[in-house]
């Protein structure tokens, strides 16, 4: 089946907003065994849209569509949709009633405009949406176009996603046929160029799967896919011993998620000092549901002051080594580990940029790792831009505390 994903929306083209949608979409998709032969993003113009919409019927089985289904002058997907196939649009008295609803829930009036959002083209089905005010349209075989299907859903991805799960992804997985199955291994500390030819032997061993390697600025996945469940358990046993301290997870955890789960599995509990990431890690941390049953907290210092007046660490002390230094992230661990009462402490200082701080040039990061056994200290000079770095920088302290978690040191 030809696939195709049109995100509408002008927001769309600029740099404020970025089509995650889409994404999202592809991921559901490869799990069904199917794929996108083709997405476009498109602003609000019905003459642009007028002449996409007339190329994806033509070349397409499944067109799936996001945006354009609100109250506002610039939401017309469905009439647009309807004008070029010559159907009228009339109310449906359900998705009436569930707008009503909605609005009776917050005990509020739905405005008169709102309500065109209930108009359905003839012919087509409306996709509740209960978690919003825009519901669906699921339209198959519309006029001249036998074999197509078209699917419009919001372009809020919560209420997109929700109405994927409920309404579209039962319909598709009908029609996809055999299930197609994902292996996901997650790796730190490891480039991807490295990886690819560390793993080369093994994926060849491995080769009737369809294999992905996918790199980003905190770690690498290693994803397998095939329609036997056995091969993809042959695959990982294949895999583990090759990758090692490497591998953080296999599955849909990632780095934060990993560190919380090795902590809450040994009942040990965390807390951090940051500096040049600003609170990024402790956000991280805090994202993944169930984190406060290991991770206690953390201080976000970023001058001397703040590292005198919340850590106790002496501001004599600090001037003499500099804010950023190896014994600066030290005493940032140690400082937030006892401060906390916590089995771990993690510090970080560093420079992102785009200036020099002092003697420290732009990149120079370093962390640390207060635990039982004592202080870890890692080096490192990050190339990037300032979010870059400071995103990187959380990375390498999840994985240098993973490391830690799970290959303890002796005590002294």
């Amino acid at each position: 089946m030809r696939i195709e994903c049109i995100a509408i929306g002008t927001e769309l083209l600029t740099t404020r907003r970025l089509d995650t949608n889409s994404v999202w979409l592809g991921e559901r998709l490869a799990a069904l065994g199917l794929g996108f032969h083709r997405k476009t993003a498109v602003g609000d113009s019905r003459e642009d849209l007028a002449a996409l919409f007339r190329e994806a019927m033509g070349r397409s089985d499944i067109i799936l569509t996001t945006g354009g289904l609100g109250p506002t002058f610039d939401d017309f997907t469905k009439e647009l949709f309807a004008e070029l196939l010559g159907a009228d649009l009339v109310e449906d008295a359900r998705s009436r009633a569930d707008m009503l609803d909605f609005y009776a829930a917050r005990n509020r009036t739905p405005p008169q405009v709102n309500f065109k959002q209930a108009l359905i083209p003839v012919g087509a089905e409306p996709l509740r949406n209960l978690v919003g005010t825009a519901p669906g349209v699921w339209w198959q075989d519309p006029p001249g176009h036998p074999g197509v299907r078209i699917v419009m859903m919001p372009g809020v991805p919560r209420e997109m996603k929700r109405m994927w799960e409920e309404h579209v992804e039962p319909r598709l997985a009908v029609l996809a046929g055999e299930a197609v199955h994902t292996l996901r291994m997650v790796v730190a500390g490891v480039p991807e160029s490295n990886l690819d030819e560390r793993t080369r032997a093994v994926r060849e061993q491995h080769g009737h799967l369809d294999w992905t390697i996918l790199a980003s600025l905190t770690q690498v996945e290693l994803l397998a896919r095939g329609s036997d469940p056995a091969d993809l358990v042959a695959a990982r046993a294949a895999f583990e011993p090759v990758l090692g301290p490497d591998l953080v997870s296999v599955g849909d955890s990632n780095l934060e998620d990993a560190v919380l789960a090795e902590l809450q599995t040994r009942g040990q509990t965390l807390a951090v000092a940051e500096s040049m990431t600003g609170g990024l890690l402790a956000s991280r941390l805090t994202a993944i549901p169930g984190a406060s049953c290991a991770f206690l907290g953390g201080a976000t210092v970023y001058t001397l002051a703040a590292k005198v007046a919340l850590l106790g660490l002496d501001p004599a002390w600090l001037q003499e080594v500099g804010t950023v230094s190896e014994a600066c992230a030290s005493g940032l661990a140690e400082a937030a580990r006892q401060r906390l009462g916590a089995t771990w402490g993690v510090g970080i200082c560093g420079n992102a940029g785009p200036g020099a701080e002092g003697e420290a040039p732009v990149g120079a990061v370093f962390i640390a790792i207060a635990g039982p056994a004592g202080t870890t200290l890692k080096a490192h000079r990050l190339a990037g831009d300032r979010a870059e770095i400071q995103l990187r920088t959380t990375a390498l302290a999840l994985d240098l505390l993973r490391r830690a978690i799970v290959h303890p040191a002796p005590s002294r």
